[in-house]
């Protein structure tokens, strides 16, 4: 399976949180029991690859240490792998995603870049392994400080050089850019308005020549749009439709990848959207 090929719709990341802190799901997959029987019904539902994460990067979150991340990933990721699951792990360390790649996983996924460990890079490049670079500047109990735009161009401009400057570190590390994906980081050092910012004009990001994933699921700035103006933001679990809204949008501007929770309604949004696309001036 060669992962970053064109498949003429983004390719569909299941989540699968074995953390008892996660925003998403509340620690509903903490066990690696849970863990595996979650991520073998997001396969069933569709899922492309699944990206299994030990340490949640929620607004606020205390990092686990690593001996801890360790024993919360490598079991699942094992059974999974071995179960014929495509795997990606969602790890900030290099030791993580050593032993998450021995253990079967196929892909790196690191929320930081390579910036929150600096012997992530040598450890992709070792293993000759896909990798996922996020947009990112600083861990989750302290990003909300750095989610400030003000130079010309706001933050897709600032997004932009920032990862340019990622993706020339990681080809000086010896990680090939035919393995390289992007990720805008959306609601990582970010307030609403700069995630939508980023939506409505991912372009400049694209023109960068690297397959882009986004992973806008469930997050805060869905459920801000969504509730009443002086009230609670729509709860995680009742923010699918507006998901399925800015799907239909990725879809078009023919992302590599998105990174979602309902894996069964994302690929029907995605369907419908190539349908239509496909019909579109044939009449």
């Amino acid at each position: 399976m060669d992962l970053l090929h064109p498949t003429g719709r983004p390719r569909v990341m299941g989540v699968v949180n074995v953390t008892p802190d996660s925003f998403s799901d509340g620690g509903r997959y903490a066990t690696s029991e849970a863990a595996v029987a979650h991520g073998l019904r997001l396969l069933a539902d569709g899922a492309d690859l699944l990206d299994i994460g030990g340490e949640s990067t929620r607004p606020g979150a205390t990092r686990p240490v690593v001996s801890e991340e360790l024993a919360r990933v490598v079991p699942v990721i094992r059974e999974l792998a071995a179960a014929g699951a495509v795997v990606s792990v969602d790890t900030m360390r290099a030791e993580v995603a050593e032993a998450a790649l021995a253990a079967g996983a196929m892909v790196v996924n690191d929320v930081s870049g390579g910036l929150a460990d600096p012997a992530m890079l040598r450890v992709v490049a070792s293993a000759g392994a896909p990798y996922v670079a996020m947009h990112w500047r600083a861990h989750s109990d302290h990003m909300t400080d750095f989610a400030r735009y003000d130079a010309p161009g706001g933050v897709v401009a600032a997004v932009r050089d920032e990862l340019a400057a990622r993706v020339e570190a990681m080809l000086a590390a010896g990680i090939a850019a035919e393995r390289v994906v992007l990720d805008p980081g959306l609601g990582f050092a970010k307030r609403g308005e700069h995630n939508w910012e980023l939506l409505a004009d991912l372009a400049p990001l694209q023109a960068l020549g690297l397959p882009l994933l986004v992973g806008a699921s469930r997050k805060s700035f869905l459920g801000s749009l969504l509730g009443p103006d002086d009230g609670p933001p729509r709860p995680v679990d009742e923010r699918e439709h507006a998901h399925a809204a800015v799907l239909a949008h990725l879809t078009r501007l023919g992302v590599w990848g998105v990174r979602v929770h309902d894996v069964r309604a994302a690929r029907d949004a995605i369907a419908a959207t190539v349908a239509i696309a496909s019909r579109e001036g044939s009449g």
